[in-house]
């Protein structure tokens, strides 16, 4: 059953917000107009700007983590760089360097940022024969390139360099 809460509804229409615009930069009550609501609706729903950001960062991550299941490594990697998904992985990054300095209202984001996708990595690379052994190495490893050729991509916007770099990587579990 899809979850049609006025939170969940708020929720979508924060991620299609920003997807498409943007909204970190943005004030709670622009974030709040732009949504089509008021900014005490956000704040009963979210907490304040930074819990919505956090629910749209972890939302946007959990659906990323169950497409991983049903995509090969590179078809994996083509979604991740999508040019649609580039406003969203600004914000995870925004959030990120935020949640570790400790802006209020941000730690939550922190929680299972890393490990949340440990074991939908460890269950892919299973797939792809990695030995039970390496695995979890091998998915933080994964992890790290991902975010670290991310970053490159939102930083510098060369999706040539950084989609050469990933599939030098992903070759490294390509079977003879």
């Amino acid at each position: 059953m899809i979850d049609a809460s006025p939170r969940a509804k708020l929720l979508a229409a924060a991620i299609d917000h920003i997807a498409n615009h943007g909204g970190a930069d943005r004030s709670l009550r622009a974030l709040a107009a732009d949504l089509g609501t008021s900014h005490r609706m956000l704040i009963y729903h979210f907490g304040s700007k930074e819990g919505l950001l956090t629910a749209v960062a972890r939302e946007v991550e959990a659906r990323q983590r169950a497409a991983l299941a049903g995509l090969d490594p590179a078809e994996f990697w083509r979604r991740l760089t999508d040019d649609d998904l580039r406003a969203n992985e600004r914000l995870f990054f925004q959030l990120y360097g935020q949640a570790l300095g400790g802006t209020p209202g941000t730690a939550e984001f922190l929680d299972g940022v890393i490990e949340d996708w440990l074991e939908p990595i460890e269950a892919r690379l299973a797939q792809l024969g990695v030995p039970e052994a390496d695995r979890a190495a091998h998915a933080r490893l994964g992890l790290a390139v991902a975010r670290g050729l991310l970053l490159d991509l939102v930083t510098t916007g060369d999706r040539e360099a950084v989609d050469a770099a990933m599939e030098q990587f992903l070759a490294r579990y390509e079977k003879p």
